[in-house]
């Protein structure tokens, strides 16, 4: 149900944006690319995971496990990277609205897309090539259910030292460094709508927002509790590893069309348009 929901709601918010014309502008085209990179985190991962619940098909080829890591790890520094966009996006909307359409052209956010996923490329192509170098003589049973960097690496019967540091490295760098400018965006874009005049634009510039926060809270959270079970795995055990580990993958590419669907009210609207022309034809 996940996977179906993941893939229906993903693949409306394109089709929707595609087709409404009112619809390509910088905040919607965002929400595109975070589309697409929730369609490529869930079908690395879930058609495999699916195949291991129904047909205990729980190999996978050494190449395959590696490139398997690394599409995770690089969409999923992508997937940050449009988040953090969206956040300067509507930091722009709010505290510099006259300069909005002249700094998000269509050049400016051609750039912002291709950084996004070029960052991850560059960030995390380090990873799968120094994990795949380890000699693996030991157990080659991965704990979760998919090839991640830290689970793999663990498995490595040799130092792992430079794996752990740059892995740590590239954490910090994504995770904390984009929470952290996420945070400090809010924080302007708070003091800009509290020296507002009246409470009805108070309310209009907060739910603009709404949806996009709602998201960012949702999958940093998610991913926290994931990166926490990873690190007591001893104490929290095998269970919790492996559902914290499939839901920091799966959970945000359903949630989030569904956060947008209900909380963006275009979205919302074009969506019912297209549902009550579908019924009545």
């Amino acid at each position: 149900m996940m996977y179906v929901l993941a893939m229906g709601g993903n693949v409306a918010i394109l089709i929707i944006v595609k087709v409404e014309e009112s619809l390509h502008e910088p905040m919607y085209i965002f929400l595109c690319m975070l589309a697409i990179v929730d369609l490529v985190l869930c079908n690395t991962v879930l058609p495999k995971m699916l195949s291991m619940l129904w047909f205990m098909q729980n190999k996978i080829s050494f190449e395959g496990c590696f490139t398997q890591m690394f599409l995770v790890h690089s969409f999923t520094v992508a997937e940050s990277s449009v988040l953090l966009a969206m956040a300067f996006d509507r930091y722009t909307a709010i505290c510099n609205p006259l300069r909005y359409t002249t700094i998000f052209t269509k050049t400016f956010m051609l750039k912002i897309g291709l950084f996004c996923f070029i960052r991850g490329i560059i960030l995390i192509a380090p990873e799968p090539w120094l994990a795949s170098r380890l000699p693996y003589c030991a157990s080659k049973v991965v704990p979760i259910s998919y090839c991640d960097h830290m689970s793999v690496v663990k498995l490595a019967c040799t130092d792992t030292t430079i794996n752990n540091a740059y892995g740590l490295a590239a954490l910090i760098l994504i995770i904390f460094v984009d929470s952290a400018l996420i945070v400090l965006s809010y924080i302007k874009i708070l003091h800009a709508v509290m020296n507002l005049g009246s409470g009805e634009e108070r309310k209009k510039a907060l739910n603009t927002c709404g949806s996009h926060l709602c998201v960012v809270l949702f999958t940093y959270i998610t991913a926290l509790f994931s990166l926490i079970t990873h690190r007591i795995s001893k104490l929290a055990g095998s269970d919790a590893l492996v559902t914290f580990s499939c839901l920091y993958v799966a959970l945000p590419g359903m949630m989030n069309p569904i956060i947008y669907g209900i909380r963006t009210k275009e979205i919302r609207k074009h969506i019912l348009k297209h549902l009550n022309k579908d019924s009545t034809g």
